[in-house]
């Protein structure tokens, strides 16, 4: 049986590290996967739960992700429930992260604008409801996974048809989570975080009368790591998402009555990142920092930094990506270990 070391001192510096903020997570959705291939984990020498090893030092929200697929090796809806219900034992939030995919339209959805509008509508309504049935409400669900290009290509990609059948997918999957919930918040998660002028891009047309409106979701997600690009860097991060904070932060008069308001201000987290303790030959966004286990808990600091400097309080966590995937070191960048390890 082979087991990972549960490298304490990166864990308790990377989660302890944003202790101020709401929210200090992790996603670990392919633990099971990795149990399944014989993967245990320990703390201080004993074996324990991963979740319970996150939680003890200081992780009080888990991302699961669930793609269309009905097989459990790749996160199926019956994957992430059972996820779901460890990480709620544990003490933790829920953040449910949907791809709307296991390609890009799922086998068997429909391959119209209409008939994906009522899919979606369905599938994200039924999901809903059957985490709260099982006793796990969702706290947070993302409507998609980095859609700066759109969901369920080829209808719902910008580059291809534009922003409306996007705008028309997310307004239906909105009212799919708030016609099963009224307490589920709904977050709109792009990549790239730091590319001000990208996000504002996205943010300037997303909103199309009788289509997807401000109303229509809660919380700013974003990822944000180091080695995808040199222009990630802190400074770039916290122009653009206190730009966002301000857009969303502004009192607009409501059309129906004098006198009356409404506050369109969103809460912001970074729900994805990683820095690496290995890599070399890759150009890494912030020199400064060492690539290290050390450095690792300095990145999410300063991610932290960011995230409480912006106006109104609005910045209320971060998730860190897969800190426990044995077997993937590089956690889909060229870098050669990027999990947290001592």
């Amino acid at each position: 049986m082979r087991f990972i070391q549960s490298c304490i001192v990166s864990l308790l510096t990377v989660l302890a590290s944003v202790q101020a903020l709401t929210y200090r997570g992790a996603d670990f959705s392919s633990l099971v996967n990795l149990e399944n291939s014989g993967i245990t984990y320990k703390d201080s020498g004993v074996t324990a739960k991963f979740e319970t090893i996150l939680k003890n030092h200081g992780a009080n929200l888990a991302r699961i992700r669930i793609w269309t697929s009905t097989s459990n090796s790749q996160y199926s809806l019956n994957y992430g429930l059972a996820l779901a219900k460890r990480a709620v034992a544990a003490g933790m939030t829920l953040l449910i992260d949907l791809h709307y995919s296991d390609t890009w339209i799922p086998s068997g959805w429909p391959t119209t604008l209409s008939g994906l509008n009522t899919q979606i509508y369905t599938y994200t309504n039924s999901l809903v409801k059957a985490f709260a049935a099982q006793g796990t409400p969702i706290q947070y669900i993302q409507i998609g996974n980095e859609i700066n290009d759109g969901i369920l290509w080829p209808v719902g990609r910008i580059s291809v048809n534009g922003y409306s059948p996007l705008s028309q997918l997310l307004h239906s999957a909105a009212n799919g989570v708030r016609d099963a919930s009224s307490t589920t918040k709904i977050m709109i998660h792009l990549a790239n975080g730091w590319d001000a002028s990208s996000v504002a891009s996205f943010y300037n047309q997303i909103f199309i009368a009788g289509e997807f409106a401000t109303g229509d979701f809660d919380i700013l997600g974003f990822s944000f790591y180091p080695f995808y690009g040199t222009g990630a860097t802190y400074s770039a991060l916290q122009s653009s998402l206190q730009a966002m904070v301000t857009k969303f932060g502004k009192v607009r008069p409501m059309s129906f009555g004098c006198g009356q308001f409404l506050m369109e201000a969103k809460d912001v987290m970074v729900v994805e990142t990683d820095w690496p303790a290995v890599c070399s030959g890759v150009a890494l966004s912030d020199t400064a920092i060492p690539v290290s286990a050390e450095g690792q808990s300095t990145w999410v600091a300063g991610i932290r930094t960011i995230l409480q400097t912006l106006s109104g309080g609005h910045g209320i966590g971060t998730v860190y990506w897969e800190p426990g995937w044995v077997g993937n070191a590089g956690l889909g960048s060229s870098c050669a270990v990027g999990y947290p390890y001592s």
